[in-house]
């Protein structure tokens, strides 16, 4: 199990290809802690996964 969550999403239209995270057997519970966003359009959020 992890703790804290680190996502930078980059601004890029796809058309396909394979997903991120793999179906969850349960539902994860998170809470938002800090968000940044990068003058090049990247946003990076950090979550905690509570318990």
């Amino acid at each position: 199990m992890l703790d804290e969550y680190i996502l930078l999403t980059y601004p890029v239209l796809v058309g396909g290809g394979t997903p991120f995270f793999t179906p969850l057997d349960n539902w994860v519970n998170l809470k938002l802690l800090d968000t940044q966003s990068f003058p090049n359009g990247v946003l990076l959020t950090r979550y905690e996964a509570r318990r």
